[in-house]
Parts: structure tokens; sequence; C-alpha cells
């Protein structure tokens, strides 16, 4: 019998975590910053959409206080009880971060329809500062955390939330201006709304990604059945079974399966080539594989799972 691992993607996602540590940390001073600011302005001016944009910038002050504590714990060494390691927690901290985002969009959608009824008088030129101030603060992190966000599901969860921040503070700042210039109220609750919508469909799509991971599906896009093929095509493979496909965190694959083989293989050809099929052909670099005779594999046949 032969085994076998493929190594690079654990070393790959830890060196790709501490390429953005900087920038992530950089990003939470600047949003709890303004975090303050925001909430403190619109408290005083009874600003909704004000206080909409402090609610989704807590937020993102959460997100990335969390994205950091998840790169921070997924970068300690492998143990003999954490096997794995804790690559999962920028999962869990992606998936928090959706369930915040869809706590405030909830809340401001509520509060909201109060505000329609007998909308309360809002300073309007506070309110419009304190939104261009925001919207400069949330460019700074957006940029900050752009690169990040293509590598890690955790750190998309932040960018997500300063971007629908950046929107919500554009939003802010328009309703400002029509408040202040035409004493028309009603702006307020509506950019609140406008920003609660705009988050939802993409908190949604955060969550899901997140879910996938955690119930351990097989990458989205990837061809299961098109594996087992390819895998069982291989010389000297007669059958594979046991296959299994998931994502331990972003960028990080893995696969295992058992490959049963004709009398006489040569069992370390057969799992170079099978090593080789995964890196090339699907990216997974972290494979184990128990390449078997065909008497060995009749065990496995009488597992229940």
């Amino acid at each position: 019998m032969g085994q076998g691992h493929g190594h690079g993607s654990a070393a790959d996602a830890v060196s790709a975590s501490g390429r953005y540590l900087r920038r992530l940390v950089a990003s939470f001073a600047i949003l709890l910053a303004f975090f303050v600011i925001e909430a403190l302005v619109g408290f005083l001016t009874s600003s909704l959409a004000l206080l909409s944009d402090a609610g989704h910038m807590l937020t993102d002050v959460l997100g990335v206080g969390m994205a950091l504590a998840a790169i921070t714990a997924a970068r300690r060494p492998v143990g003999d009880k954490r096997t794995f390691g804790l690559y999962r927690m920028e999962v869990l901290a992606a998936l928090a971060n959706a369930v915040l985002l869809f706590g405030v969009a909830g809340y401001i959608l509520y509060e909201s329809i109060a505000r329609f009824q007998s909308p309360p008088e809002v300073a309007g030129l506070p309110m419009m500062l304190t939104a261009a101030a925001g919207l400069v603060a949330n460019l700074v992190v957006f940029a900050l955390l752009r690169q990040g966000a293509n590598e890690s599901l955790n750190v998309r969860g932040a960018y997500l939330e300063v971007l629908a921040d950046t929107i919500g503070s554009v939003g802010v700042l328009i309703g400002g201006a029509v408040t202040w210039a035409f004493g028309w109220y009603l702006a307020d609750p509506i950019v609140a709304v406008s920003v609660g919508l705009f988050v939802l469909p993409r908190t949604w799509k955060l969550a899901r990604q997140a879910l996938r991971i955690l119930v351990q599906q097989a990458p989205e896009g990837m061809d299961v059945q098109e594996l087992r093929a390819e895998l069982a095509a291989l010389p000297s493979v007669t059958e594979v079974h046991d296959l299994h496909v998931w994502t331990l965190t972003s960028g990080m694959e893995v696969a295992s399966a058992h490959l049963t083989t004709g009398a006489g293989a040569d069992h370390g050809g057969v799992l170079v080539a099978a090593q080789r099929l995964l890196a090339e052909r699907y990216q997974i670099d972290h494979a184990t594989l128990q390449v078997e005779p065909a008497e060995c594999a009749k065990r496995c046949q009488a597992l229940t799972w």
C-alpha cells in the first residue's frame, strides 16, 4: 500500500495572511476612530442614516478585529490536538460578520418604518460633514483590504462590510445635502433603507460561502464525478472509492481517496500520477491518497459511512 501527501497550501495560506496583517491593523485603527465620531454625531443630530452608517462601521470594526484574531490564531503551529491547525477560525469570523450585517440591516429597516410615519428634524450640515469624513476613512480602508479580499474569505467579509459602508457614506452624504438644502427630512430614512437593502444580498452571499466550507461541501465549481472518473482512468487504477474533496479555508482545497489497483501495479507510480493530476488539473496540493490492492478494498466496502 502507498500513501502520500501534497504539501504547500498551508504554508501559502499563512504567507498570504502575513502579507495583509499590517493592513488589517491599520484598517482597524481607522475604522474604530471614525465609528466613535459617526455614532456621537448621529446621536446628537438624530440622524438614522448616520447611525445606520455608524452601525455598519461598527460591524467593520468588529469584522476587521475578528479577521485579525482569526489570522493570528490560524498562524499558530499545528499541534497534536489541532492536526488541521486553526484555519477554520477565518471562516467562522466571516460567518460572524455576515450575522452582524444581517442584524444591523434588520434593525435599520425596522427603525425606518417609524421614521417614515413621523420623520424627526435632522441637522443636515453636521450629518453631511461627518459622512464626508467617514467616506474618506472608508476609501482608505477599502484600498488597504482590496488585495487581501481576493485571497481570504475572512478578509473578503471585512472588505464587503467596508464596501457597503462606503456606499452608505455616499448615501448619507447625499441625504445630508438634501436635508440641508431643502429641509426634506424623509431623505434620512430613505437613505437608511437603501443602505440596508444594498447590504443584504452581499451578506447572504458571504454567509453562503462560509456555510459551504463549514459543512464541508465540495469546492464551488468542482465536479467530483469528473474527478473520480479521471482518477479511475489512471494507469493500473481499477476503482476509486472514499473520495472526499473539501475546503479547509480560503485557497486551501483538500482531498482524500482510496485508489484500488490491479495485480502487480506500481503503487509509487500510481501515487505520483494521482498527485500530479490533482495538483495540475484541480489545483489541489494537499491530498491524502491510499493506493491499495483489490483485497484491501473489500474492508472499505464494509464501512457504513
